[in-house]
């Protein structure tokens, strides 16, 4: 147990000074944050603050824009992601889920042993087995255990963003980042998502971009909360929540914009 209390309170990511130039347009503006391991950490924000953008940083998605320019540093357990770090490596550590649930055009076994065949394991036996870990683990195990060799794109909504992150699992990361991720499902597929988040914190960090502030309090462990691509406040969720320290977090959680 004592291993945990120690794991609990350190920093996964440290992300100092970071700024996001597209073009000219500046979407990050001096960003610094610590992300802790091993729970659940919310950003909060209107449209077009940022979040998403930050969210991006934190596994390079954002080096595929053309015109994107980073400065400052964003480490992950200490070393710079921007600078000799293997990208694939990195999307291999820090996976991502995204609004939409974006399953391949093949079975739903392939979807999942797509990420560990690319990192080179062969093996049925051990592919099998990644396949059924991964979907037990995305609580998804006990409803297409007898659907393997179908179509991942002839499930539900709810069900392909559950397979979409049984997929991310499959190449054991240590950070799952999900932008919005049940933005586009129904309340009881929302709340499926939301459980199974809750119970993957025991074993990975997880970065969750929400419009939800339902949502937020509901789930997090922290939250961040963005505007104009600035952090204006990060705290625990409770305390966020419950007694923001700037005036505009507590106008746009009170619902006065955004």
């Amino acid at each position: 147990m004592g291993n945990n209390i120690i794991l609990n309170n350190t920093n996964k990511f440290k992300i100092e000074d970071l700024n996001l130039f597209y073009s000219d347009f500046k979407a990050l503006d001096n960003v610094s944050l610590d992300i802790v391991a091993n729970k659940i950490t919310a950003f909060i924000g209107p449209s077009g603050c940022g979040k998403s953008t930050f969210l991006k940083t934190l596994n390079r998605m954002n080096d595929i824009i053309e015109g994107c320019k980073i400065t400052g540093k964003v480490l992950l357990d200490n070393e710079d992601i921007y600078g000799d770090m293997d990208v694939n490596l990195l999307r291999k550590r820090v996976g991502m889920v995204f609004q939409k649930p974006n399953p391949f055009p093949m079975s739903v076994y392939d979807n999942i042993a797509f990420g560990p065949r690319t990192h080179g394991v062969k093996s049925k036996a051990k592919l099998d087995e990644i396949v059924e870990k991964s979907l037990r683990n995305a609580a998804i195990w006990d409803e297409l255990k007898d659907r393997l060799k179908k179509s991942a794109l002839s499930l539900s909504g709810g069900q392909q963003q559950r397979l979409c992150i049984a997929r991310a699992l499959a190449v054991q990361p240590e950070v799952i980042l999900m932008d919005e991720p049940t933005s586009a499902l129904d309340p009881i597929s929302t709340s499926k998502i939301e459980d199974l988040v809750l119970e993957l914190k025991k074993d990975y960090t997880i970065v969750i971009v929400t419009h939800n502030m339902q949502q937020a309090t509901r789930i997090s462990d922290k939250t961040v909360f963005f505007l104009l691509g600035e952090i204006i406040e990060s705290n625990d969720t409770q305390e966020l929540f419950s007694m923001p320290k700037d005036k505009r977090t507590e106008d746009y959680i009170t619902g006065r914009f955004g």
